[in-house]
């Protein structure tokens, strides 16, 4: 596909200085700017002031020029307004109000060992598990997906789907639909919510040994940013660990999420209740589908 990657997202938050030294913890590497880098997708996080926690902008990546006036005639086809920036289109998605990018971006090259597994007559590696080894700190390898919490689901989808050329992978109907710009099994998810608000950010690790060091490392620092986990999806299949930062935001470890290579080779399926949410692990607590400072964003209170 054209599109072929998340590249970056914008996060407005009231409290920059604490918000940002926890993803400096959580292993993104930091610039002085307010931006963060992964180890393989260069900086594609942003932090800046705002009065309420708040999805402020994202960036996905095209191939080439071709690719953006493609979007251009989809974006006009919806009635939605655009500019062209360079090598960039720019756009409004028309619920929650984030700033779209579409910028002509090299691709993500990612290259890594297997980490290999015993299993029931299988032996893949000798000696000591190399995940009980480590001890350097963890660092996401890229940003994977994020989760918006839209207050009109069908148009937000629309503006992904029709709009930037989004292809959907599975959906909740009438509640969530997950969406991809890679072969990711996702790069973004819409919900169905009460108000617009951003869900978490999902960043990608090596492997589960990595989901459970980093989280670990975290909750010893502080041991009330668990918010969900270990477990692992059943929609997507990801290992994952949902923390909280300061500012209210969910950000997610995951690994091992399915891959849509070939699109004739995945039919997108339907999924309702808990097993579109987990397939094993912890359930969900009540703090994870309704954050507790929702009634606070409503109001547009200041988060604590």
């Amino acid at each position: 596909m054209a599109l072929h990657q998340l590249s970056s997202i914008t996060i407005g938050v009231p409290n920059v200085e604490e918000t940002a030294a926890y993803y400096a913890e959580f292993g993104l590497t930091p610039h002085g700017d307010g931006s963060f880098s992964t180890e393989d997708g260069g900086r594609q996080l942003r932090l800046v002031s705002a009065p309420v926690r708040k999805l402020l902008a994202l960036e996905i990546g095209v191939d080439d020029p071709d690719d953006l006036d493609r979007i251009a005639s989809q974006l006009d086809g919806l009635d939605l307004g655009h500019r062209r920036d360079g090598a960039a289109l720019v756009t409004e998605e028309p619920v929650a109000g984030f700033r779209a990018t579409v910028a002509v971006r090299p691709r993500i090259r990612q290259e890594s060992a297997a980490t290999p597994y015993n299993g029931p007559g299988r032996v893949d590696r000798a000696g000591r598990a190399p995940g009980i080894m480590r001890d350097e700190p963890v660092k996401p390898r890229k940003l994977g997906h994020v989760v918006i919490g839209s207050t009109d689901q069908a148009a937000t989808q629309r503006f992904f789907t029709d709009g930037l050329g989004f292809k959907i992978s599975d959906v909740i109907p009438s509640v969530a639909a997950f969406m991809r710009c890679s072969p990711d099994h996702h790069n973004v998810l819409v919900q169905q919510a009460p108000l617009n608000f951003l869900h978490h950010s999902s960043w990608q690790v090596e492997d589960i040994d990595e989901i459970g060091r980093g989280a670990t490392a975290m909750l010893e620092k502080d041991p009330s940013r668990h918010v969900w986990g270990l477990g692992r999806h059943h929609v997507g299949s990801n290992f994952f660990w949902y923390l909280k930062d300061p500012a209210g935001n969910f950000a997610e470890y995951y690994s091992d999420i399915d891959c849509i290579v070939d699109d004739a080779l995945w039919t997108p399926s339907e999924w309702e209740g808990a097993q579109s949410l987990y397939n094993w692990g912890p359930p969900p607590p009540p703090s994870f589908l309704a954050p507790e400072d929702l009634a606070a964003l409503m109001t547009g209170a200041h988060s604590s």
